[in-house]
């Protein structure tokens, strides 16, 4: 494929933008090569600047479960533009949104709505350390929460350990009261909260890992989070951004069982606007001003745009059969690569929860961020490229989830099937 539009319109960028792009991983930094500049998006296709049409599994990040530029999510915005595009005021569609939210997930009794998933995380830790009247939280090495400062923090030896900065202009003492340990490990979380009695405000976690790949939970480790966090005093929060209303209509915490203190959402909740929340028991979220001390606010929160995409997504997720035609879509796809795969002689690890799904060039079982680093990246810029290069739209990275949309038809998984026959063999060649 010919993508000179999309050098030339590179090369501008990076002139004015740094990297040429408003996020890092648009630059394809792991995998060379220019980034196509896309132009439209409809159904489960997109098209770039020179008009090259891709099958996206992408779905800008997971909150396109509908498809590109669905006709009632647009007719919602447009309806809502029309009259007025921001207020920084109430208005009726943040409160019937709120109440779908609540009504969808019962550890969800009150919700701020915020702008960012960033934005998210960074209020609902300011919540738990204002609730416990602690300083330190706990993370899991490979979950991404937003680049909040003191979640920006690299892995360091051990079991469980003190952060470091993970990148310049985050100081030490911000990394250091953020305590890191490996997911699927609750030998790790224990010996954590043993190690620091009393000063864990919460543990925070992404109850399906889809910032290291698609790494689903264990059986028992969140429900073993849950007993920790409760024998410890710490609040359990779920980082539902990528998991809400995509793996089941009440998020991770329905599908596995769990009722966390706090809940992060992002994505879906804006049907692809700019929208993200923070929500969780009453008495916890009544300590958020205005009723409370803890400040947070916005003048784009609850942005009615925003919020009338959101309704009109989450309106068509309740319909009966959505989640699993969602996952038997997903399921279909990571088979189709493993037999392809397989075909190949290439050693490949497969995960798929809901509308979430992954791969890595890694024979398994991978169950954390070390084993998913040890997948061969080699052989996923080959195969991505080969993808890419036959009109399938994947993450440009490793450590990415993909998504599937209820756009995605038999047609389109087996387009991607063909041209992954293909991508494998190339991948096979690469070390």
């Amino acid at each position: 494929m010919k993508r000179t539009r999309s050098k030339q319109l590179m090369a501008r960028a990076r002139r004015v933008i740094p990297g040429g792009v408003n996020s890092p991983v648009r630059a394809y930094g792991s995998v060379g090569g220019t980034a196509p500049f896309l132009a439209k998006g409809k159904g489960a296709r997109v098209w770039d600047a020179d008009g090259n049409e891709y099958v996206d599994y992408v779905g800008s990040w997971g909150p396109l479960v509908l498809g590109h530029a669905h006709p009632a999510v647009l007719r919602a915005v447009r309806a809502a533009a029309a009259l007025g595009t921001s207020f920084g005021a109430p208005t009726e569609l943040e409160v019937r949104l709120a109440e779908e939210v609540c009504r969808a997930l019962p550890s969800v009794e009150r919700v701020r709505f915020v702008s960012s998933g960033t934005e998210a995380s960074m209020s609902a830790i300011r919540l738990a350390r204002a609730a416990t009247g602690r300083a330190r939280i706990l993370k899991f090495d490979g979950c991404y929460h937003g680049h909040v400062d003191a979640l920006l923090v690299g892995a360091g030896s051990g079991v469980a350990t003190l952060g470091i900065p993970g990148t310049p202009g985050v100081p030490a003492s911000f990394a250091e009261l953020t305590v890191q340990a490996p997911f699927n490990d609750l030998a790790a979380v224990e010996d954590a909260l043993r190690r620091w009695p009393g000063e864990i405000a919460c543990i925070l976690v992404e109850p399906v890992a889809g910032n290291m790949g698609c790494v689903p939970p264990e059986p028992g480790f969140l429900e073993g989070l849950a007993a920790l966090a409760q024998q410890h005093g710490a609040l359990l929060v779920f980082d539902e951004v990528m998991t809400g209303f995509r793996v089941a209509y009440g998020g991770a915490q329905e599908r596995y069982g769990i009722r966390p203190d706090l809940t992060i959402l992002g994505k879906i909740v804006g049907g692809g606007l700019p929208a993200a929340a923070y929500g969780g028991r009453r008495e916890l979220m009544e300590q958020i001003a205005p009723e409370g001390p803890v400040y947070q606010a916005g003048t784009l929160s609850g942005n009615p745009l925003a919020m009338a995409a959101g309704l009109e997504t989450l309106r068509r997720l309740r319909a009966p059969g959505v989640y699993a035609e969602l996952e038997a879509r997903a399921r279909t796809l990571v088979d189709g690569f493993t037999g392809a795969a397989e075909r190949a002689g290439v050693e490949l690890t497969t995960a798929a929860v809901g509308g979430m799904f992954g791969f890595f060039f890694h024979p398994g079982p991978v169950r954390n961020f070390d084993d998913a680093k040890k997948a061969n990246g080699e052989r996923f810029r080959a195969f991505f490229h080969a993808m890419l290069d036959a009109g399938v739209y994947l993450a440009p990275s490793a450590f990415e989830a993909g998504f599937v949309s209820l756009a995605h038809r038999p047609a389109d998984v087996a387009a991607t099937l063909a041209a992954a026959e293909k991508a494998f063999r190339k991948a096979a060649r690469a070390h």
